[in-house]
């Protein structure tokens, strides 16, 4: 079982990057969790809404280019599927009991994610009807994947 999270955007700020390295070195006990950056493409200032489209699809092809064809990809949506910490684990384990061998969280840039990500997600998941910085979003991501794998392996959890 491997798990991973594509995310566009580089993880700037020190603390953020340092709770991800927390749960990633906390989750590797647990199987294979891989965290994969790939560069946002810059907004500009006055961005017209063709361009803004046009940012997104490129952006959408860069993540499509790392899932590969087997993986049950899971993409990070507002209006996705909303799960309580015990709902996303058991929602895991069926997964892997299924056969799902490689499940991918995709988590877009400042625009989203491009229709054709979407279209070739397998599901939609949503942190919370609020908007989140993406890099905290991807920590909050991170913190409940390593709190499905304690429910899911009988390890106390905090509620």
């Amino acid at each position: 079982m491997s798990m991973s999270i594509i995310a566009v955007g580089r993880m700037k700020e020190k603390p953020y990057r340092a709770m991800a390295d927390e749960y990633l070195k906390r989750l590797s006990r647990y199987g294979k969790f891989e965290e994969i950056e790939l560069p946002d493409l810059p907004e500009p200032q006055n961005s017209s809404p063709a361009m803004e489209e046009q940012i997104k699809q490129r952006e959408g092809e860069s993540i499509l280019a790392k899932i590969k064809p087997g993986d049950h990809v899971i993409a990070l949506t507002i209006p996705g599927k909303k799960w309580d910490s015990p709902g996303l684990s058991r929602h895991l384990d069926d997964l892997m009991t299924r056969g799902a061998s490689s499940i991918v969280f995709v988590i877009g840039g400042s625009l989203g994610l491009s229709d054709k990500v979407i279209a070739r997600a397998d599901e939609e998941l949503s942190m919370s009807a609020m908007t989140f910085p993406h890099q905290l979003a991807r920590v909050m991501l991170l913190e409940q994947l390593y709190r499905a794998m304690k429910i899911r392996s009988g390890e106390r959890y905090h509620k």
